[in-house]
């Protein structure tokens, strides 16, 4: 800095100014406050001389510690880490665009390899993705995360047929000044709020649901509003799919209402249906939806190859020859046939496939006279039924629906290549009778979906959780054989599609994993040549934030280290200038007062 030419211009420039404004000060013919004027420019030169070249002292700060600052981070946190680790400790930041004197940290492995004796890293803001901890290696991760304001968490599914309802569940955060103040959360479709609901304390869990009118892509908003303004919005994007109808065979031991109801429903729906009831002792009733005539006297292999679920009462079941049953057993455990058992007050019949993961349990008492309240995901407010009997499930099993003491009334076991459900619910025809056809139709989306036969051709899923610009997102593709060719993703326009390299992952033969980094933000296509594509979405990099720093603390929580430093944190000296402003002020006093005493 002593020989820059600036350096020597500028003290040449301040040797002047002095000398100038104390000649001016002894030539003047009024001597008053002569003192004040000779202090006065003296001290105008000195602020003008440090405010280009302000003097240095000695400040100590963490040698084996590092701060680094991400989006959301608040000034005073930073000063509260500096004052206890020390002003000198060295500061850098992670997700900014901006030009900034901080250095910008790009990788933890450049950071390593820069400081070797680093052991801890003190993160302030949202955080460090969870890729980027990958790198971590030995270092201790000090989260010092800003509270997180606006939207928490918010779960929905992604991919749903037409005709059933979209719901978004999830929780709102208000900051500490506005947690007493009531809040509006609106689900928005094209153009107007289609279901809403006021959280009177500006936070807390909240669920709304929409029915989509269209099948295909979608993107609906979540919004926030306090007093008119709005405090929060992100995307919910969907895609809904066309109805794909099922081939259901109908089982009854005689003719019921139960399965009159129902064989007319799926028809409506344009599933292929085929209803077998008995009459009488060796005699059957058969009818047909939606497909021709054919033989259901005998269930052979042929025959359930014709259908992907099959729905029985308990009755039924116990009647079928042991041929039949074990026909039916090795058709669910071969081929992905469904089977939904409509069960009554007694044990299962011994021929009834996975018998072993469902004992009902009879109501000791009388069984009530009154519907109970049934409860589901989704499940209409109104929904009720008579309920004879419970279920009690093995561990492996999944509960579907629950009685108003949270009992299993319903369930579906996994079974080979296919899946069991069980249901206890007596009728739900009466829900037609009395105008719920949105609670009978919801109940037997239920449980149809879960019976409904697991894909044969390949299918994509989606491992990152909120895949967003520029950060890898990941993908899986379950197929039995290795494809040919690599699938292509394909962004937005005018992005260019994107051929993603798939790598076999080792505990299951069938996935193959792939990664790649979005370029834009929006609908996204995955596609291998000869099967359907997959679309998801791509969120921005504000998109989100909550859910993402909810992700990122569970990603330091495990990367935990001992909060130990292997050695003495040795604190390391530097020299830092003095704030630049306090001479530039001491200047502007200065040359204020020259002024005024030169007017007054």
């Amino acid at each position: 800095m002593l020989s820059s030419p600036t350096f020597y211009l500028l003290l040449l420039v301040c040797l002047l100014l002095a000398l100038g404004l104390t000649v001016a000060a002894l030539r003047r013919a009024n001597r008053q406050r002569l003192l004040l004027r000779l202090l006065a420019s003296l001290l105008a030169v000195a602020g003008l001389w440090f405010t280009a070249f302000p003097p240095r002292h000695l400040v100590y700060g963490a040698s084996r510690e590092v701060v680094v600052l991400t989006p959301g981070y608040h000034l005073d946190s930073v000063r509260q880490v500096l004052r206890r680790l020390g002003p000198a400790t060295q500061l850098w930041r992670h997700g900014y665009s901006t030009i900034s004197d901080t250095p910008t940290l790009h990788s933890l492995l450049l950071l390593r390899e820069q400081y070797p004796a680093l052991q801890r890293l003190h993160v302030l803001g949202r955080g460090l993705p969870s890729t980027i901890l990958a790198e971590i290696g030995s270092l201790q991760i000090v989260a010092h995360e800003a509270p997180t304001v606006g939207f928490r968490q918010a779960t929905w599914a992604h991919r749903f047929e037409l005709g059933q309802p979209l719901s978004v569940a999830g929780t709102f955060a208000a900051s500490p000044s506005n947690a007493a103040q009531p809040l509006w959360l609106s689900l928005r479709g094209p153009g107007r709020s289609a279901d809403s609901v006021r959280l009177p304390f500006g936070q807390g869990a909240f669920r709304l649901q929409l029915l989509p009118k269209a099948a295909g892509l979608a993107v609906y908003q979540l919004v926030a509003r306090r007093g008119g303004r709005i405090m929060a919005s992100e995307p919910i994007p969907v895609e809904v799919t066309s109805p794909q109808p099922l081939r259901v065979l109908l089982l009854s031991s005689t003719a019921s209402f139960e399965f009159k109801f129902l064989k007319n429903y799926l028809g409506a729906q344009q599933y292929r249906v085929a209803l077998r009831a008995g009459l009488s002792r060796g005699l059957t009733q058969t009818d047909f939806l939606n497909q021709p005539a054919h033989e259901l006297a005998r269930l052979t292999t042929g025959l359930l190859a014709r259908y992907d679920v099959v729905i029985a009462d308990a009755a039924s079941l116990a009647a079928l020859p042991r041929p039949e049953a074990q026909t039916l057993t090795g058709a669910l455990r071969a081929t992905g046939l469904g089977l939904i058992v409509l069960a009554d007050a007694g044990a299962l019949p011994r021929s009834a496939p996975g018998r072993s993961s469902f004992v009902v349990v009879p109501h000791v008492a009388p069984a009530p006279a009154r519907p109970q309240p049934l409860k589901w995901p989704d499940a209409p407010a109104a929904a009720s039924a008579f309920v004879p009997a419970t279920l009690r499930v093995a561990p492996t099993a999944r509960t579907l629906i629950t009685d108003n003491r949270r009992q299993p009334v319903a369930a579906t076991q996994r079974l080979g290549m296919s899946t069991v459900t069980v249901t206890t619910v007596a009728q739900t025809y009466p829900w037609v009778l009395q105008d719920a056809e949105k609670t009978y139709a919801a109940y037997w989306s239920l449980l149809l979906g879960a019976a409904r036969p697991l894909p044969t051709q390949p299918t994509w899923q989606l491992l990152t959780a909120w895949p967003r610009t520029h950060e890898p997102t990941f993908l899986r593709l379950t197929t039995p054989t290795v494809p040919q060719t690599q699938p292509i993703v394909s962004g937005p326009p005018p992005t260019r599609p994107i051929t993603v390299a798939l790598r076999q992952e080792v505990p299951v033969a069938e996935w193959l994993t792939g990664v790649f980094w979005p370029a834009a933000s929006g609908w996204h296509r995955a596609q291998l040549a000869g099967q359907p594509t997959r679309a998801f979405y791509v969120y921005k990099p504000q998109d989100w934030q909550g859910p993402e720093q909810i992700l990122r603390q569970q990603a330091v929580e495990l990367q935990a280290k001992p909060e130990t430093l292997s050695t003495a944190n040795q604190p390391i000296e530097t020299y830092q200038p003095y704030p630049t402003i306090w001479f530039f002020s001491l200047f502007v006093l200065a040359a204020g007062f020259l002024w005024l005493e030169e007017k007054f």
